[in-house]
């Protein structure tokens, strides 16, 4: 049949499954917003505030789900607006589809009015990007993207369209898409020598990042850690692998890990890499990571192979696929001197905070409470994002999203937004502190406009809170411009956008807070009053060794 481009988009966004999208109308994208219009019962589109929260929605609605994310915007502005949100999803790996339009064909080159060349901007920030020129190959362009997004180490992908390509006619026949297949890149011969390396090791370590989350690989991790009887620590993306009631898990691994995690991994024989990419968050100094280690590395992506940190031996492949290969080849092993090694750093090194008071550690632990672990949780970057991770037990994937590669302040909120948009099913919290709730705060908007049922709480503490405990700890206490106390009122802010809002200043008011937030089921701002100059320990300083992982008794003790 003979369609417009506008309505082959909408006709290959339901080929492809999509039940929602996030975006903003503008001039070139108009005829699409049109064919949007004629569809809105198949496909529900959530007009953000901005595009970064359309692109942030985006990608919180694709790592709470693994389905692919989309967003929309127009060009010039638009489109530029997305690429925060682009580049937050290409670092953490996640599966999104980035829709713009861009002028008329005859008008590109030329500066026209909101001309701007969106493909060449984000050409480093995403996995392929197309400018459709033709409307003959724009269902096929469409349907390469969506593939490409999902498929092997997944990514955002961008395609561009000319305005009169959404207005030209072609013939569109419907095609239903394949199931993506990661091609196999590891032999048997790579099985078996990991297979040794984890038979000969007696004090291994398992250490877990995202793409543990994004292969589903959740029950074969746990399963190897059973069977290797070996600890496990996690990246901020590889949250929830592992149960963080399990008696195998130790926590986070890196700059703001816990002691026994860093000390841990320090002194194994072998540490076993799980789709993870050895961040410089999380090995310091690279040349002192874990030295008296053998390292296994399986990761779907072979440039991260060797890349950062040596292996003596790897698996190219998808995780949860070579798990299940490993796995059937081990017995059941026992390293109970290790373990009890591990146990006794867990009991010596737990992680503490000051009880006096309101703290986020305090007001984590009451979410963790209130919701039994079960909420899905966004953050923001900086303290709150580090206690989020550290506070609340994470016992399922895909229930911590956090912007980890790109630490993009004020990605919490529109993730909220999507995750709650994909899983209605789940109490959805975002974290943020109140430098980065400033900055996309007008989405708070958005969640009010459609009744969506998010949890905003704001940590304030008037600073910026992460910026001065390192001038606090390196700089000397000189605050230059990170003192945020300035009268402004978060709860007024929230009321203003249509939200409800409480305001929480004891330790008390937590508990009942986080319950008539839930019980309301409507957007609400929770802002949580706690001390300017809390910090979050354990710490590595930057370029050191994790091994040199300090707390404030440290500090004391050196004082």
């Amino acid at each position: 049949m003979q369609l417009t481009g506008a309505e082959i988009v909408v006709e290959c966004l339901k080929e492809q499954g999509v039940d929602t999208v996030f975006g903003y109308p503008g001039g070139t994208i108009l005829n699409v917003y049109d064919a949007l219009y004629k569809h809105s019962d198949e496909i529900r589109h959530i007009l953000t505030s901005h595009e970064q929260g359309a692109a942030h929605a985006a990608d919180g609605y694709a790592r709470a789900t693994g389905k692919v994310g989309v967003c929309l915007a127009t060009s010039g502005p638009g489109a530029t607006n997305l690429v925060t949100g682009i580049a937050t999803a290409y670092m953490d790996s996640v599966p999104m589809v980035a829709i713009t339009c861009n002028v008329n064909l005859p008008l590109l080159g030329k500066d026209s009015f909101q001309e701007v060349d969106i493909a060449g901007v984000t050409m480093p920030i995403t996995k392929h990007g197309y400018i459709v020129k033709d409307v003959n190959i724009l269902a096929d362009t469409l349907r390469k993207a969506f593939t490409i997004a999902k498929t092997g180490r997944p990514g955002p992908v961008l395609v561009d369209i000319t305005k009169d390509v959404t207005a030209n006619t072609c013939e569109y026949e419907k095609v239903y898409p394949v199931p993506a297949v990661s091609p196999c890149k590891y032999t048997q011969e790579d099985i078996k020598k990991a297979v040794e390396l984890l038979k000969a090791s007696k004090k291994p370590y398992i250490y877990v990042g995202g793409g543990a989350v994004i292969s589903g690989a959740y029950k074969e991790v746990r399963e190897l850690s059973k069977l290797l009887d070996a600890p496990v620590c996690d990246t901020l993306m590889g949250k929830g692998v592992m149960d963080g009631h399990s008696d195998y898990y130790t926590g986070m691994i890196g700059m703001h890990g816990t002691k026994t995690s860093n000390f841990g991994v320090s002194n194994c024989d072998l540490l076993i890499a799980l789709g993870a990419r050895f961040s410089d968050r999380v090995v310091g100094n690279a040349s002192k990571f874990a030295q008296g280690a053998k390292v296994l590395h399986i990761d779907i992506d072979a440039a991260e192979i060797n890349k950062n940190i040596h292996c003596d031996a790897y698996v190219v492949g998808d995780l949860k696929e070579v798990l299940q290969k490993i796995n059937k080849e081990l017995p059941q092993m026992e390293h109970s001197e290790w373990m009890k090694h591990i146990k006794e750093l867990k009991e010596k090194y737990p992680l503490r905070y000051e009880e006096h008071g309101l703290s986020c550690p305090y007001i984590m632990e009451e979410i963790d409470n209130v919701t039994e672990g079960k909420a899905i949780i966004t953050t923001d970057v900086g303290q709150h994002q580090m206690w989020a991770a550290q506070y609340y037990k994470y016992s399922e994937p895909r229930t911590f999203l956090s912007s980890g590669g790109l630490g993009t302040m004020g990605y919490g909120l529109g993730a909220c937004i999507g995750a709650k948009m994909g899983r209605p099913d789940k109490i959805c919290i975002n974290i943020a502190g109140d430098g980065c709730f400033r900055m996309n705060m007008n989405e708070l908007a958005t969640a009010s406009r459609y009744n969506i049922p998010v949890i905003q709480v704001v940590i304030n503490n008037h600073v910026l809170g992460m910026v001065r405990q390192w001038q606090t700890l390196f700089y000397g206490k000189r605050y230059s411009q990170t003192v945020l106390d300035d009268g402004v009122d978060f709860c007024m802010v929230a009321k203003g956008l249509g939200c409800e809002a409480i305001r929480v200043t004891k330790k008390e008011e937590v508990a009942d807070a986080v319950r008539s937030a839930i019980q309301m089921n409507r957007p609400v701002l929770i802002e949580c009053m706690i001390p300017e100059d809390d910090k979050v320990f354990p710490m590595v300083p930057a370029g050191a060794p994790i091994s040199d992982a300090f707390d404030e008794s440290d500090l004391k003790n050196k004082e």
